[in-house]
């Protein structure tokens, strides 16, 4: 019987062993895509324990939580920090065979070097010792980040934002580079007339402009996107329900924008075009400066909305949405590429019946200069675990290069789940190494060093251009 946890985790052959321990897994980590708050990087801030650091926040887990009985009060309410951190160690031991049992662990070897089954038995034990070391410099969020051997952060962040942490954040001579990402969604999400004009409003103030039109609009954008060039931005990132590629013209996007700007509600139509014509924008704008523009497609979000009404967004109750995709995906990048537009792109899709669509999109947008210009991005969100992430690359590698693929992202929210880029390489080095074992693929030592790493680190540092 192997042993839960132990070096060789996942490795299931000599050769997985090998690539893993001695190609992979001391690589630095570029994390791309993430939702981790520069200000706490700035600020270099402490946290008390590890309810803060761990579990507030932290929607996989209030899933899980609640799936197990555990009161609304004792997750996202004003129970104590000791009592939901007791409710989850209570938890944990029923999510057996679910990621978060991996995770859980993966988070508390490293880097608090804890190898305790957490349970209700060990909960105050673990509890004690991790507070303790949180409670140290060693322990500060830009410390963890060094423990982690991070090299590059990409955080998530909007137009309107003044960015002013991440100017902190390089002042101060920090050794990892930590860059925003233009995620411009608000600028686009005019089903709300109320709401979305509340934006436009701060969106005008960040930029210092009056925006009373549709060209106000798109030349506020034009100043914040330069800006977020000179902040060291690479990259942009859009979370959408479905791509959006209606027919409109110009004049269109003018009328339905001067429309919603007197608070009047759009009709269906009219959201359509106008998103249509905002995600070809963005889309313009990030070609102008060979940015990767990446999509996040799939979701349906606050599907409860009694608790969303009670706790808001982005709390655990989304899931998977079951829209076509092809269609208007194509269209899409289709234009794009025509019109000489299209920059390098990664697609994310949330749907798992979608990954042979998504693989094959990829492969008729290719320009056959830039290795891998638009890929499939890693398991996300709900398939952000093994057997997610082995379709993932099993189906890549049937229908695309899986040697010229980006490689993982944490896309949390918290500094303990680099850890999760740990799972990705064992995952990887064992899909490789098995099928070395079985003869499928030679073993070519200096092939394989060059394919395990570069899926780990290179590939996503030189598309980056970090």
């Amino acid at each position: 019987m192997k042993k839960f946890l132990d070096k060789d985790f996942i490795l299931e052959t000599d050769t997985a062993k090998k690539l893993y321990h001695e190609f992979a897994a001391d690589l630095p980590i570029i994390d791309y895509h993430c939702h981790i708050s520069p200000q706490e990087i700035a600020e270099d801030k402490q946290f008390e324990n590890m309810t803060q650091i761990w579990l507030n926040g932290d929607h996989y887990k209030w899933r899980a939580l609640r799936a197990n009985g555990i009161t609304e009060n004792k997750i996202t309410g004003d129970a104590s920090d000791w009592e939901k951190f007791e409710n989850w160690s209570a938890t944990v031991p029923y999510t057996l065979r679910n990621p978060l049992y991996h995770w859980t662990h993966l988070e508390l070897k490293k880097p608090f070097g804890i190898d305790k089954i957490l349970s209700p038995s060990s909960a105050k034990e673990i509890w004690d010792a991790c507070n303790e070391k949180l409670n140290t410099p060693a322990y500060s969020c830009k410390s963890l980040i060094r423990k982690a051997n991070v090299e590059v952060i990409g955080t998530t962040d909007d137009p309107a934002d003044s960015l002013e942490y991440h100017k902190i954040i390089k002042d101060s001579g920090f050794e990892t580079k930590v860059v925003p990402s233009w995620r411009p969604d608000k600028a686009m999400a005019v089903d709300n007339a109320t709401e979305y004009n509340n934006y436009i409003n701060m969106l005008a103030t960040a930029a210092e402009m009056e925006i009373n039109s549709f060209a106000d609009l798109l030349s506020a954008l034009q100043k914040r996107h330069d800006f977020f060039a000179e902040m060291g931005c690479k990259a942009s990132d859009h979370g959408l329900e479905q791509f959006f590629a209606t027919e409109y013209t110009n004049e269109e996007a003018a009328e339905i924008f001067a429309k919603i700007r007197k608070n009047a509600d759009l009709n269906a139509e009219e959201v359509l075009k106008f998103k249509s014509a905002m995600l070809y924008e963005f889309a313009v704008l990030d070609h102008s400066k060979n940015w990767v523009q990446q999509y996040h497609v799939g979701v349906i979000r606050n599907n409860n909305t009694g608790m969303f009404d009670k706790i808001g967004a982005d709390a655990g109750f989304d899931s998977i949405a079951d829209k076509l995709v092809a269609n208007d995906m194509s269209k899409f990048l289709n234009r794009l590429a025509t019109e000489e537009k299209l920059t390098k792109t990664i697609l994310y899709n949330l749907n798992p019946a979608h990954n042979e669509v998504y693989a094959t999109m990829i492969g008729n947008f290719q320009d056959g200069i830039t290795a891998g210009k638009i890929q499939w991005g890693a398991g996300w969100w709900f398939l952000d675990q093994k057997d997610g992430m082995e379709k993932q690359m099993n189906t890549l590698s049937n229908l695309g290069l899986l040697s010229r693929f980006v490689g993982m992202l944490t896309d949390s929210r918290s500094f303990l789940s680099y850890s999760r880029h740990e799972y990705f390489r064992r995952i990887l080095c064992n899909l490789i190494g098995n099928d070395v074992e079985k003869g499928l693929i030679p073993y070519n030592e200096e092939l394989l060093k060059e394919v395990v790493q570069g899926i780990c680190y290179y590939n996503a540092k030189k598309y980056f251009n970090f």
